[in-house]
């Protein structure tokens, strides 16, 4: 019995070759082998041949093969059984057999089962028997790009599952640090509305931007008056303004120790610092200290 055989459009196979189309004969008739690689090698498929579905398994073992054919009546394997065999181990290669018509009765099961992909009978018509080779190397290739896409749908869709889980841990810590913010924030607030001195905050257009419950109960005459949002001119009594208006255009930083009175039996300390140098924000900050007895 002849050894596997390994043909190429050359004579040795070389690392270009490898990437093409592949086919192999399984036949233990030699002179059957023979014509089917003169038949075929004009399409420039790397050949390999075997006679039994023994050898065949072992170059399936060696070689990556799109198609084989097969004749069904051979010894100790028939070409059913060695096709059943290479769907098991290698079910993306498509599998023709090729042997008398009346061995279609027998293949008639594996083809029903999937074994077979087609049945073509000997003698063969050349034309036919290309075409039919042609199309099954298109629907191996068709497979495998199919088989590579979806490799590279599921590499893409992991990537970006971990993207996605990233982008939640993130979405996640940033969550918990605007709370903490806003946690922080509102003690802020809560401290400053309870301080037991009146806090009032006024802008470069000298609109009020912050007070406290203190700087509204001494300025407001309602218990619903809100200091936000006015001009400081329309509320704060003249003796406040006036003292400003003495400072600010010297490019106050810091006043402390100034008394003054508001209204009658009011008078307060006030304490005056300007915001800039160290603050994002640009103004003036008044504390106002009501003196005991009023």
């Amino acid at each position: 019995m002849a050894s596997p055989e390994i043909h190429t459009r050359g004579s040795l196979m070389t690392e270009s070759t490898q990437t093409s189309r592949t086919i192999l004969l399984v036949d233990d008739e030699i002179n059957i082998i023979n014509a089917l690689k003169r038949t075929l090698r004009r399409d420039g498929y790397n050949i390999l041949t075997a006679n039994s579905g023994e050898e065949g398994l072992a170059l399936l073992a060696k070689h990556e093969v799109g198609v084989i054919i097969s004749d069904q009546r051979m010894p100790h394997m028939t070409g059913v059984e060695f096709l059943r065999k290479v769907k098991m181990l290698y079910p993306k290669t498509l599998r023709i057999v090729l042997s008398g018509y009346s061995e279609l009765e027998s293949v008639t099961s594996a083809i029903n089962e999937g074994a077979i992909y087609k049945f073509l009978s000997k003698p063969w018509d050349e034309d036919l028997l290309r075409d039919n080779i042609r199309n099954a190397f298109q629907h191996y290739e068709m497979e495998q790009e199919n088989l590579r896409l979806t490799k590279e749908l599921q590499s893409a869709n992991a990537k970006l599952s971990m993207l996605n889980q990233n982008l939640e841990q993130k979405v996640t810590d940033k969550t918990r640090e605007i709370v903490h913010s806003i946690n922080l924030l509102q003690i802020s607030q809560e401290i400053l509305e309870h301080l037991p001195v009146g806090i009032i905050g006024i802008d470069e257009q000298n609109m009020i931007v912050a007070s406290n419950r203190r700087a509204e109960a001494i300025f407001c005459q309602s218990p619903d008056g809100c200091l936000l949002g006015l001009l400081a001119a329309d509320v704060l009594p003249e003796s406040l303004l006036q003292l400003l208006q003495n400072v600010y255009p010297d490019n106050l930083v810091h006043l402390d120790g100034e008394i003054i009175t508001l209204t009658e039996g009011v008078s307060v300390h006030v304490l005056i610092n300007t915001m800039g140098e160290t603050s994002r924000s640009k103004g003036i900050i008044i504390v106002l200290s009501p003196l005991k007895g009023n």
